[in-house]
């Protein structure tokens, strides 16, 4: 092994998918998969295979497709789990089972109730069951940064005689320091002496999920586990865009350490699964943000314009953003619309690309100039649409006297036409109530965002709703011009998802 490689360890899709309101299902999980493979990463958790039927289905299907990237899924130390993991992941190239145990005091006598003898018996029958289903099983210690030293030494052990590859010693609660990770990695990966590769995985609590990796990676770890966006339980995970761009800048601290990440699609990566997850990067977050490249002190705008590297560590450019350049217009060709397509990372089948064309040329006779980011946005909600169910056609608004507000909307549900009209406060409040009246299903709206996707008066609306109905919770998109065309198409959206969960149960 290249004991200079980093290796990239993403789990948006299974850590990264238990951050609250994050949930996606299988189609949208396979396309972030494919977008992942664009990326580069090395190995992909696509899921809890043992968690629900669809968990299973969602790994089966992206192990199917991979190419390049070893997919995994996650597995307690319990049979079932194991079983369930090797089945998923089955038909895919490059194949991992990451099968865990919790190992602090606190775990074991309070969420296990066994003792450490009986921890490390779990542990090997483990690995050695893992190992039946593929050769490369990787062991987490759950809540290792609260084990007791000589236990993690013990049970690490017995987990590589028994076959594991990889060892993981993650921060489950994120409670440790970066001078602490160095101590408890350092001596890790000494003791462990090359026998398996040692990996860490840190949560954010404190805000130092990257810091923590950076310093596991400096004390010899040489995995790290992370999301997109950072995404991820609480307060999330480490963000895969913040190692690998903070190793490769600082390549004087680093080196000869590298990643094989292809820079160029760290910001078509996150624009997609926010899109999909309706969850932005907050606006500074580093890479990223909104305004990660954005100067608006007059001393820092002159420096920029006279030598970026003035106030730019990290050119734009070198993570697939192209500081949102003109590009196309109503006269721009099928052709011209792929190539583009292509640059921005989106490869689309005939019948999609087709679609996508079409409301391309329909934005274009509304929209004088059109940007990347209105492109990227048109695309991903294109990609991430089911089958509409209801179909939205019309919406007429108007505003009453006393703060309401009218709403009439035309939907086209099993070849039949329906008009209807509904007063609300405000014109949200009247598209929503029309909608639940047309389509005779109630929902409770959780949730609701509007973004400006580009620049200009013109700027396309991207509305993200959370709408509950029947008690399960539900994202819907929309895009338009107008801002209350596009929240009617974001809740239509989500009233299509629950329709196509609710058929397949």
């Amino acid at each position: 092994m290249n004991n200079d490689k980093i290796i990239i360890f993403d789990t948006t899709l299974r850590d990264g998918e238990q951050s609250p309101g994050a949930s996606m299902n299988t189609e949208e999980k396979i396309r972030i998969a494919r977008q992942l493979e664009r990326l580069n990463v090395d190995v992909m958790e696509v899921g809890f295979a043992a968690a629900s039927r669809g968990d299973f289905d969602a790994i089966h299907q992206i192990a199917k497709q991979a190419s390049n990237a070893s997919i995994c899924s996650l597995a307690r130390a319990v049979d079932g789990d194991i079983k369930a993991a090797g089945e998923a992941i089955a038909p895919a190239k490059n194949r991992r089972i990451h099968t865990f145990i919790a190992t602090s005091p606190i775990h074991m006598e309070f969420k296990l109730k066994m003792s450490p003898d009986e921890v490390i018996r779990r542990a090997v029958k483990a690995v050695e069951y893992a190992k039946t289903f593929c050769e490369d099983v990787e062991f987490s210690c759950e809540d290792a940064c609260r084990s007791e030293m000589s236990f993690l030494k013990e049970i690490c052990d017995a987990a590589i005689n028994a076959g594991a590859k990889t060892i993981n010693i993650p921060d489950t609660v994120g409670y440790l320091y970066p001078e602490e990770i160095t101590a408890r990695i350092g001596e890790m990966v000494k003791f462990i002496n090359g026998r398996a590769v040692v990996s860490v995985h840190n949560h954010n609590d404190l805000g130092l999920a990257t810091a923590n990796s950076l310093a596991a990676i400096k004390a010899g770890a040489r995995q790290v586990e992370c999301t997109l966006n950072g995404i991820g339980e609480r307060a999330g995970n480490a963000a895969l865009e913040e190692i690998v761009m903070a190793i490769k800048t600082r390549s004087d601290v680093f080196a000869p350490l590298y990643t094989d990440i292809v820079y160029k699609e760290i910001y078509p990566s996150s624009r997609l699964l926010a899109g999909i997850i309706g969850i932005e990067p907050q606006p500074n977050k580093a890479i990223v943000g909104k305004n990660a490249f954005a100067h608006e002190s007059g001393i820092h705008q002159d420096g920029v314009l006279k030598h970026k590297e003035t106030y730019e560590i990290i050119s734009a450019e070198s993570i697939g953003l192209d500081k949102n350049s003109l590009i196309l217009g109503k006269h721009s060709g099928r052709h011209a619309f792929k190539d583009k397509l292509i640059s921005l990372g989106f490869e689309l089948e005939d019948s999609a690309l087709n679609e996508a064309f079409e409301k391309f040329k329909a934005l274009a006779d509304k929209k004088k100039e059109i940007f990347d980011d209105d492109l990227r946005a048109l695309v991903t909600n294109e990609i991430i649409k089911i089958p509409e169910t209801f179909e939205f056609l019309t919406l007429t608004q108007s505003s009453c006297n006393k703060g309401l507000s009218s709403a009439a909307i035309t939907l086209r549900h099993a070849d039949e036409i329906k008009s209807d009209a509904a007063l609300g406060n405000g014109t949200v409040d009247a598209i929503f109530k029309v909608i639940d009246r047309l389509s005779g299903i109630n929902g409770v709206l959780k949730d609701y965002k509007v973004n400006a996707v580009s620049q200009g008066k013109d700027a396309l609306a991207n509305v993200v709703v959370k709408v509950e109905f029947d008690g399960k919770t539900i994202i819907g998109h929309g895009l338009d011009i107008d801002t209350m065309t596009a929240s009617a198409r974001a809740y239509i959206g989500a009233l299509n998802s629950y329709v196509k969960i609710t058929a397949t149960k």
